[in-house]
C-alpha cells in the first residue's frame, strides 16, 4: 500500500490548524504529538488504524498517511480532513 500525501492550505497561524487537528484526533481517541513544525498522529477509525506524520511548511499542512484501511482511498481521507480543518 502506498502512502497518502495530503497538502492542506490554511489561513491563520500554524497553532490554530494544529489545535483543530489535535482536537479532531483526540475526539476519536487518538494521539497527536509534535510541535509547530512537525509531528505524528495515530487514530483508530472503525477498528482500523490511521497513522502518519505532518510538517508545517508556511501556510500549508503537509500530511503523510503511512497506515490506513485498505478500503478507504486517499481522496476520501483528504476530503474528510479538509472539512475538519478548514
Amino acid at each position: 500500500m502506498s502512502d497518502c500525501n495530503i497538502n492542506i492550505n490554511f489561513s491563520g497561524s500554524a497553532e490554530e490548524i494544529l489545535n483543530k487537528a489535535k482536537s479532531a484526533v483526540a475526539s476519536q481517541g487518538g494521539t497527536f504529538e509534535g510541535d509547530l513544525n512537525a509531528g505524528q498522529f495515530n487514530v483508530s477509525l472503525m477498528s482500523n488504524t490511521v497513522s502518519g506524520s505532518y510538517i508545517v511548511d508556511g501556510n500549508q499542512l503537509k500530511l503523510n498517511i503511512t497506515e490506513k484501511p485498505m478500503f478507504i482511498p486517499c481522496n476520501a481521507i483528504e476530503s474528510y480532513l479538509v472539512k475538519k480543518l478548514s
